[in-house]
């Protein structure tokens, strides 16, 4: 069981590492309705995959692996955490303007985006593709017992 576990836990961290790849190549490209779409679903699958990762990550915590003292009292595990909620944060601004072009979409329109906005979001995708490696750094880390201070 502790396998599957970590197999999800990997999967959920790959989906949300290429949703936002996608995202950052889509938001660089010339804006059309099918990249609008593309964009509208890569979030979808960034949110769902960013909820699988926390539930399976604090279901490891707590059911599996080294048990919930050990992470509590380990400074990389609270990196982590903090850089997930960081991204977690940044993600709210773009979320909110992809699902603001849901009735665009509907109609068959491209939804107008200037390029100041579409600059700022890809910044922010930037940031939290940082944030992610920033996780990676503190998982390797911990799997090694580094920041443990129990």
């Amino acid at each position: 069981m502790p396998a599957l576990f970590a197999f999800l836990h990997h999967l959920a961290f790959l989906a949300m590492t290429a949703v936002l790849t996608m995202q950052l190549i889509l938001l660089g490209q010339n804006f059309s309705l099918q990249n609008a779409r593309k964009i509208r679903i890569a979030d979808r699958i960034l949110g769902l995959s960013a909820v699988l990762l926390l539930v399976v990550g604090f279901l490891r915590v707590f059911f599996f692996e080294k048990g919930a003292s050990y992470y509590f009292q380990n400074g990389a595990f609270h990196a982590k955490l903090t850089l997930f909620v960081i991204a977690a944060l940044l993600s709210i601004y773009p979320t909110i303007q992809f699902l603001r072009w849901g009735k665009t979409l509907k109609q068959g329109e491209v939804p107008e985006i200037g390029d100041r906005k579409r600059r700022w979001m890809r910044i922010i995708v930037h940031a939290e593709l940082t944030a992610i490696i920033g996780m990676a750094l503190c998982a390797a880390l911990m799997a090694k017992g580094i920041g443990y201070f129990g």
